[in-house]
């Protein structure tokens, strides 16, 4: 292979882990590693945007530089190249089925909508009961919201790539239910009808990443995963200010929650993370 084909290699790997959720570490390491199976000494620069790979094995250097905006979470597809980059460095996958793998893999499709619509609803309801939602009607609601939220964001990404669409979307929904629900009683002054469906589009992943880069020192790729978490953060509260004010609806400043019995915290805790893994597209055998 030639150091052109090979370079390309690891830098489409790279880009597959870094695009779907990877932590720089965790993706730099691994690129490395793939690169001396393949005879390389390799360099990754990671920085917003694009990933910079400088190779060179022993007789001549190439760089090379391919687009790769770090927006996504997808862990089966993390998983899955991890794999596939573990068979390489053990001899049992030659590099031009590794290239065809991860191109499989880079195209493959997140969890099922009704998977993915099961889960928000699930994960609504147990961020409620968390927060000390105390009655049936307003849990089934709070679940039905996330549940509509969920179709209409999958909705929207086959119209739109716009990732602040979504979540904004999602939560003016979310708000727009919540203010009918204080309309007609069925929510308490918590308004968890509105909140807790708001809450499972926090991107926590996008804020955990980029925390872990400024510790490290990459100090313009931490910032900048910091700012497009904090600005999916913004679309949500906007959104679910908008679709409260719709009916004259606000959020009062009153307590955070109520407090819970620990079996319910425990059960609830359990089948948010769950919901969260679904989420990310975990794959299915690692939930338990």
């Amino acid at each position: 292979m030639t150091l052109e084909t090979r370079s390309n290699l690891v830098l489409g790997f790279a880009q597959t882990l870094y695009v779907n959720g990877q932590s720089t570490d965790q993706t730099l390491a691994a690129a490395e590693q793939l690169g001396a199976a393949l005879g390389l000494r390799t360099t990754i620069i990671a920085r917003w945007g694009e990933l910079q790979l400088q190779a060179a094995d022993g007789h001549e250097n190439l760089v090379a530089i391919v687009a790769a905006d770090p927006t996504g979470v997808d862990m089966d597809r993390v998983a899955r190249a991890m794999g596939v980059m573990d068979e390489v460095r053990a001899g049992r996958l030659t590099p031009a089925d590794a290239s065809a793998a991860n191109g499989a893999i880079a195209r493959a499709p997140p969890a099922p909508t009704w998977l993915f619509t099961l889960a928000a609803a699930a994960g609504a309801v147990a961020l409620a009961v968390l927060f000390g939602v105390q009655h049936l009607p307003a849990a089934l609601l709070v679940g039905v919201s996330a549940a509509a939220g969920a179709v209409l964001r999958r909705g929207l990404a086959r119209f739109s790539t716009n990732v602040f669409l979504q979540p904004f979307c999602a939560a003016l929904l979310a708000g727009a239910i919540g203010a009918l629900a204080v309309r007609y009683q069925m929510s308490s002054s918590l308004r968890l009808v509105a909140v807790c469906p708001c809450m499972i589009l926090v991107p926590g992943p996008h804020v955990l990443n980029g925390a872990l880069d400024l510790i490290k020192g990459r100090i313009s790729l931490g910032t900048a995963r910091l700012i497009y978490a904090t600005l999916i953060i913004v679309a949500i509260s906007a959104g679910l200010l908008f679709g409260l004010a719709l009916l004259g609806v606000g959020l009062p400043a009153d307590q955070a929650g109520r407090a819970v019995p620990l079996w319910q915290d425990v059960i609830a805790a359990g089948v948010a993370v769950g919901a969260y893994s679904v989420f990310f597209s975990t794959p299915l055998h690692m939930l338990p």
